[in-house]
């Protein structure tokens, strides 16, 4: 997963391969990038389905912030792995400060031992 930052206001997007790429048409989609939500694409939604990575809040959420935009339906023929990869980034675009320096401390602790 590759990771863009607006210093200003934190993690902006959240990029990431397809395990299954979609076919639309002639083009192929083998790359997704989300982007952090604003207030009014997190309508209808409740922030605990959301940081639970509810399946069903996910679904609706991927196409408001997915570029390319996916549709409804391309969201749920997704491969249970590239939804898990988005369930993911979307919580991850929640994180306060302390869980995310928290992460940051236990990914390093684990580069150190392998």
């Amino acid at each position: 997963m590759t990771e863009q930052t607006d210093k200003s206001a934190g993690k902006t997007y959240e990029s990431f391969d397809l395990v299954q790429p979609i076919t639309r048409g002639e083009t192929t989609i083998d790359k997704l990038q989300l982007r952090r939500p604003k207030a009014g694409e997190l309508r209808g939604l409740t922030l605990a389905a959301i940081m639970e990575t509810d399946i069903a809040t996910t679904l609706k959420l991927l196409p408001r912030i997915s570029e390319p935009a996916l549709t409804d339906e391309e969201c749920a023929d997704l491969h249970p792995a590239d939804l898990a990869e988005a369930g993911g980034a979307i919580r991850g675009f929640f994180m306060t400060k302390k869980e995310t320096a928290l992460m940051e401390a236990l990914i390093a602790e684990q580069r150190q031992t392998t």
